[in-house]
């Protein structure tokens, strides 16, 4: 079911042209400055992976991938990524990369199983990035030095944007607020997961909340995560487990808090066995990519996506998705969004 939010008064700050060009513009910047911040070199990713291999990113695990059959290989079934989680780690073991140094590249998916309103699309558009770290890096200190170096490069980006376009005014605030998915839960018990990102990213303006995918105080999860790339269960000394989270930020036109980018440090061969069996996928273990992570021939990484097009809708102040990427949508919300002075590419 498709919803829309309708911003009251609305009127876009950019014409289409000023956006298309603002659109390059921030792209080109954020992933030049990404790859400096962490040191990643771009690689060509594939669009789709063939089925059975454990590749493809199983997201909840109920989307269904868009999927076709091959016919120099046999009927084979391919799978149009979702994310390139799994596959980003297959690639820095094949080229070899140090700790300290990874990829990113852009990710393009088809997700048909999205609601479509103001942020969620057919078309997902994404720079996805993993770097090889140590052992000792596998700890929530390192989570966060990452995420403010990511956050860094957001900060960066907004005042170009604002050079660029002096009427869009920065809101960034100059630190990112770090909360654990529990800890948000005890603030907001009586609200859902949505309604505490909104409250907490409301009162923040930018936030990451860790600890994605864990089972909290109520029995409930904050979110569901696949149970084979990132780590949401570890077990150590800290009070809270979960070396995974999402980054949102305020948005000022749509009132509500938007996820940039999830991410996390990946499960290891113990983490991978743990979260497996709690899952119920112990399964899985019989895969390409699981066998290869189980017998230590993957390095250690930490990884993420960080959505394009919202990291766009967010720097232009735009209030619907559709004004900065081409996608299908509802006749009806066509209408209405044209009628609200959204006009969707």
């Amino acid at each position: 079911m498709s919803y829309l939010f309708k911003p009251v008064d609305y009127k876009p700050i950019l014409d289409l042209q000023q956006t298309e060009l603002a659109i390059r513009k921030i792209k080109d910047f954020f992933q030049d400055n990404l790859s400096a911040e962490l040191r990643l070199r771009r690689v060509t990713a594939p669009l789709f992976v063939l089925k059975g291999m454990g590749i493809n990113d199983d997201l909840n695990g109920i989307e269904r991938p868009v999927a076709f059959h091959i016919k120099d290989l046999n009927e084979a079934t391919a799978e149009v990524v979702h994310s390139l989680a799994k596959w980003k780690r297959l690639t820095l073991a094949e080229y070899e990369i140090e700790p300290g140094f990874g990829i990113y590249t852009d990710m393009n998916a088809i997700r048909p199983d999205e609601e479509l309103g103001n942020l969620h699309s057919l078309y997902v558009d994404q720079w996805d990035w993993e770097r090889v770290i140590c052992k000792e890096e596998r700890t929530l200190d390192f989570l966060k030095q990452i995420v403010r170096r990511i956050y860094a490069t957001l900060l960066r980006t907004e005042y170009l944007v604002h050079e660029s376009f002096p009427k869009i005014k920065s809101q960034l605030p100059k630190e990112i607020h770090f909360i654990h998915s529990e800890e948000l839960r005890q603030l907001y018990p009586d609200m859902t997961p949505k309604e505490r990102e909104t409250e907490i990213c409301k009162k923040y303006g930018a936030v990451f909340v860790y600890g994605i995918g864990c089972v909290l105080g109520d029995g409930k999860k904050h979110d569901g995560r696949a149970p084979d790339y990132d780590d949401y269960t570890t077990v150590s000394s800290a009070k809270l487990p979960g070396l995974n989270g999402d980054i949102l930020l305020w948005n000022d036109v749509l009132q509500q808090s938007i996820e940039i980018s999830s991410m996390g440090i990946r499960v290891d061969a113990e983490a991978l066995k743990r979260q497996l069996k709690e899952s119920g996928e112990e399964a899985r273990a019989e895969l390409y990519f699981h066998k290869r992570l189980l017998e230590g021939s993957l390095p250690l990484t930490i990884g993420g996506g960080i959505g394009q097009s919202r990291l766009c809708l967010y720097f232009l102040r735009k209030a619907h998705i559709g004004e900065i990427q081409a996608s299908i949508w509802p006749k009806e919300m066509r209408e209405q969004c044209k009628s609200l002075n959204m006009p969707l590419i």
